[in-house]
């Protein structure tokens, strides 16, 4: 407080935030000032400042926070393919932040995962299956990632004028996939095309129109440079080309890595210096106190601290930590709020919409009354981490495949259960006696797949082996898994395969063998009650497959090959085994009519389409529409397909609704290979329906888009 008991400038919420931090950074000393760009910013208690940890979680979810909703996994959010339903999931693990937040307040608590900034969301692209993190990613697809990250972001930090809910951080700037094990010493070498049509749209998107507040950057290097100190990366394309005006946090040690292993700097006095110049603000890690040395060595100027302080302080100011509580609607959410039903159907719906039916023979959906008895096993029917996925919070109730299943059938059909073999290794648990049970029952349902302690973060899955550190060297099911699956299935008996997952699995071997296949992801904590009301028919299979599933491993470029030719469905030259936008449904929408408003498209000029989509069924029915283009040009590289927009609908019975799709001037532009972009005149053929307009995808069931012709001149 000053001598006339006001309060002090920073406090005075009557002025601009530039004075209040202006104001606050003034009164600091150095040593305050660099110990305030660390994760763990520590109390100024002269100046009644709390301490703040910056760290903090949300993929999908509050995590690692106590109780929270439980959504599906972020992969799974993308095989939604919903705008609006990621957007209002968003909003409530931002609602359940900022209850749990106050929770710790006001018991006068801080530390790691009790903060408002939230590292979330990963838009890096899944060019790779065997990516271990790719479940915390939206999928292969830029556009996709783009839409999806923007609502996320939107949702997190609200619609406040001057408040932020929460704060947002897209992650991991940039060109980040993999290898998990070689991370940290890697460089990741991407071409000017490559890097303008693939690894930097979500991240523009992101910052220019959700306004993301942080970006975190990547602990490999991109072409030479450590993503965490790297000129072009932070200074050219961030600050300067898309004019971002958060703050930039460094994944966690990455600083280390710039004297230790990529071997850019000589010591940590250079490398707290070089990601300081480079624009990295905050220091999740232990090499900005290395600032000290650096300022004596005449490395930096205290005027760096000051400005990478100010966009710390900015956030910490919008997020309300230094005006009254009543000044800020955000800090009175009501604890009640967390997993309240609003937010569990919320979650329950979220699975219901993500789940993908890749295979159905006619057995699906199931009639309690033409079914006595159904055979459950594998590792995942019972498993709770089958349902969470990587970086998850914790609920008191998690629903279980078997649990759902059981609580829907109730006492009319009867259920038997056997592991049959483990998650991972070689082992079969009672093989032969299960084998055996199989054949007295009606049907089968083998749940398998992976879980965290397979695939996931460096270190973090336990199960994995020290080489594959998280990612997967192959896509097939782990060994004893696929053993049993080929003893049961060959028994007469028909099964339905449910695969938990977070990214592609090899099913090519049973394909032929099973009558259905479920991918059901990591669908949250109500994923068993979802399931079973899928399986029953209650509800309809509308989730679509965001990444591609290719048929082997051998059909992917090397892991460690950043180039995107013979990657994902935009540039593979080969058949996958799931294409990209492929998910079946009991009963399909029909596309009546569709066309556009001009047939030859000028430079800068948006396209708008029109269709009318109609749902011809008796009962409400849920639709993904996808619209794609096709370049046809001289002289530029274009996709196979790019995905350009889409939109899920509900159609009530009989309910025709027409749909008005907008392509912008910008998506019918050609890159070259300088990566600048440009309007090429040539053809444009636009494809819209409910999958890619792809072979693969009728031969597995799809039914055909409907297509145009255009002329771009």
């Amino acid at each position: 407080m000053s001598d006339n008991n006001k309060p002090l400038a920073f406090r005075n919420t009557d002025l601009s935030l530039d004075v209040r931090i202006a104001d606050l950074i003034a009164q600091l000393t150095i040593d305050e000032k660099i110990a305030q760009l660390l994760h763990e910013a520590p109390a100024i208690e002269r100046l009644d400042i709390k301490p703040y940890s910056w760290w903090n979680e949300a993929l999908h979810g509050v995590a690692r926070a106590g109780s929270a909703t439980i959504f599906p996994q972020a992969i799974a959010l993308a095989s939604t393919f919903d705008r609006n339903l990621v957007g209002q999931i968003a909003s409530v693990i931002s609602d359940e932040a900022r209850a749990k937040y106050e929770i710790w307040a006001k018991k006068g608590r801080s530390g790691r995962y009790l903060g408002l900034t939230f590292w979330t969301p990963n838009i890096n692209i899944f060019r790779d299956p065997r990516w271990g993190r790719g479940q915390e990613t939206y999928g292969e697809d830029p556009y996709l990632t783009g839409e999806i990250g923007v609502e996320f972001v939107r949702g997190l930090q609200g619609d406040d004028p001057h408040y932020l809910k929460t704060a947002a951080c897209a992650k991991h700037f940039a060109v980040h996939s993999g290898p998990e094990k070689v991370r940290h010493v890697f460089d990741a070498k991407a071409s000017p095309y490559d890097l303008e049509d693939t690894y930097l749209p979500a991240f523009k998107k992101l910052v220019e129109e959700a306004k993301v507040e942080s970006v975190m950057g990547a602990y490999n290097r991109t072409n030479g440079e450590p993503c965490c100190g790297s000129k072009f990366l932070l200074v050219d394309i961030l600050r300067k080309k898309w004019g971002f005006k958060g703050h930039v946090v460094s994944d966690c040690w990455a600083l280390v890595d710039f004297h230790t292993t990529h071997k850019v700097t000589s010591s940590p006095a250079e490398s707290a210096a070089l990601a300081l110049k480079m624009g990295c603000d905050l220091n999740c890690g232990c090499t900005f106190p290395h600032l000290v040395d650096a300022l004596v060595q005449g490395l930096v100027v205290e005027a760096d601290i000051d400005l990478a302080l100010s966009r710390l302080l900015s956030t910490r100011f919008r997020l309300g930590e230094f005006d009254p509580p009543a000044q800020v609607a955000y800090r009175h959410l009501s604890p009640s709020l967390i997993r309240c039903q609003k937010h569990l159907d919320l979650s329950y719906e979220a699975a219901i919409a993500s789940m993908v039916l890749l295979k159905n023979d006619g057995l699906l959906p199931l009639k309690k009354e033409a079914i006595n008895s159904i055979y459950l096993t594998g590792p995942n029917a019972i498993s709770v981490e089958a349902l969470i996925g990587n970086y998850y919070g914790l609920s008191p109730r998690m629903v279980t495949f078997v649990e759902g299943l059981c609580e829907e059938a109730g006492i009319d059909i009867k259920f038997e259960f056997r592991h049959g073999s483990l998650l991972t290794g070689e082992k079969q648990i009672e093989s032969d006696w299960a084998a055996f049970e199989v054949k007295e029952f009606d049907l089968t349902i083998a749940f398998m797949g992976l879980n965290l302690l397979l695939e996931g973060e460096e270190g973090d899955s336990i199960a994995a082996t020290a080489q594959e550190s998280g990612d997967r060297a192959d896509l097939g099911l782990p060994k004893g898994q696929h053993d049993f699956l080929s003893k049961i299935m060959h028994l007469g008996k028909p099964i339905i395969l449910v695969v938990s997952a977070g990214c592609p699995i090899d099913l090519s071997p049973y394909y032929e063998h099973v009558a259905a296949i479920v991918y059901s992801w990591y669908p949250g904590e109500l994923g068993g009650k979802a399931l079973s009301d899928l399986l029953f028919g209650k509800r309809d299979f509308s989730g679509k497959l965001p990444l591609t599933f290719p048929m082997h491993v051998s059909d992917l470029p090397a892991y460690d090959d950043y180039s995107m030719q013979g990657r994902t469905y935009r540039y593979a030259q080969t058949k996958p085994m799931f294409p990209f936008g492929f998910g079946l449904s009991y009963q399909s929408a029909r596309v009546q009519s569709f066309k556009s408003a001009v047939s030859i498209i000028g430079a800068n000029q948006d396209l708008i389409l029109s269709a009318t989509v109609l749902n011809p069924h008796a009962h409400l029915l849920d639709s993904v529409v996808q619209v794609y283009l096709k370049k046809k040009v001289n002289g530029y590289t274009t996709p196979n397909f790019e995905l350009a927009g889409f939109e899920r609908l509900h159609l009530s019975a009989d309910e025709s609704r027409n749909l008005q799709v907008t392509i912008k001037a910008e998506q019918l532009e050609c890159i070259g290979k300088d990566g600048k972009r440009t309007f090429v005149e040539g053809d444009l053929e636009v494809f819209l329906g409910f999958n890619q307009p792809d072979l693969r995808s009728l031969e597995l069931g799809s039914s055909a888009c409907k297509s145009l012709t255009l002329t771009m001149a």
